[in-house]
């Protein structure tokens, strides 16, 4: 069972290579890793890619003619893959040396279409830490599944309770590849669009897993894209219109709880305010109108 891992790259070469070790290094080596660059400018890349399809037949590496942006290189992954399993790795991430193994592990469960492993974050440094935001998505993912070591569960109650807080680490989540490829990614999403494939793929009966060994780092930067752009309020305004879609979707399958936990959104709405110190700190006033908006807005 050969497990695809996809690096859709751009960004910061010491973490991508980093990430890319880590890779290499699990111990469970029975995957592809296939690396596709956004078209990074930096004139040492070459040589470095070179090196690892030289000497590891496991690595295939390609660069996109003109930059995709994420969103549209996340799709071109998905054209890429060639086994029954996959994960859309993050260039900055880190797998422990127990990821694909615990992946594997996962998937003898038939019925699975998701698996989120364990996660610890970490920092620009590399050192592990939990800001608030992720306290609160710990508690959001006990509430789900409570003490269960490997919980699956599927349906209504896990549309409500990711819609209520998204608590998915996207990078660190595998996937059935056939359920990703059927769904995809929304092409109008740039923040949200991880939790769209996942919505997509449940309320199509997809199940997931939910394990608690911990087997990948996700690194948290202060000023990531998602932040930058919750800062100036284009997260919020793309949220809203996911929240929009998942009201109506909801309804028509008979969710009315879900659909209820998705117009509501008082995660979304909390995550403005608690930022509304910052961007009156940067004096961004067009920013704090569409945060506040946001926040008190039926």
């Amino acid at each position: 069972m050969t497990i695809d891992v996809m690096l859709p790259y751009y960004g910061d070469v010491a973490m991508m290579k980093a990430a890319v070790d880590s890779i290499l290094t699990q111990e469970d080596r029975d995957f592809r890793l296939t690396i596709v660059d956004d078209g990074y400018p930096d004139e040492t890349l070459p040589a470095y890619f070179k090196s690892l399809t030289d000497n590891d037949d496991r690595v295939r590496y390609l660069r996109n003619e003109k930059n995709l942006g994420a969103n549209g290189n996340y799709r071109k992954c998905l054209g890429l893959l060639e086994h029954d399993y996959t994960v859309i790795m993050g260039a900055d991430d880190i797998m422990l040396p127990n990821y694909i193994a615990t992946i594997r592990k996962a998937f003898l469960n038939p019925e699975v279409d998701i698996v989120q492993p364990g996660v610890e974050v970490i920092d620009e440094t590399g050192v592990v830490y939990e800001p608030l935001g992720d306290k609160v998505k710990a508690y959001l993912r006990r509430r789900a599944v409570g003490d269960a070591a490997d919980a699956v569960i599927a349906g209504e109650p896990i549309a409500k309770s990711l819609i209520t807080g998204d608590w998915l680490y996207f990078p660190s989540v595998a996937w059935r590849s056939s359920a990703i490829t059927k769904h995809s990614f929304r092409q109008q999403y740039d923040v949200v669009q991880d939790l769209a494939l996942a919505m997509d793929i449940i309320m199509d009966g997809g199940k997931m897993m939910v394990s608690d060994t911990v087997c990948f780092q996700y690194r948290r930067h202060r000023e990531s894209d998602s932040s930058v752009r919750a800062l100036d309020g284009r997260r919020f305004a793309e949220e809203r219109a996911f929240f929009d879609e998942c009201v109506r979707d909801f309804r028509k399958l008979g969710w009315n709880s879900a659909a209820n936990a998705a117009q509501a959104h008082f995660s979304s709405r909390l995550h403005a305010l608690t930022l509304a110190p910052k961007v009156i700190q940067k004096r961004m006033w067009p920013g704090l109108k569409k945060l506040v908006t946001h926040a008190v807005k039926p």
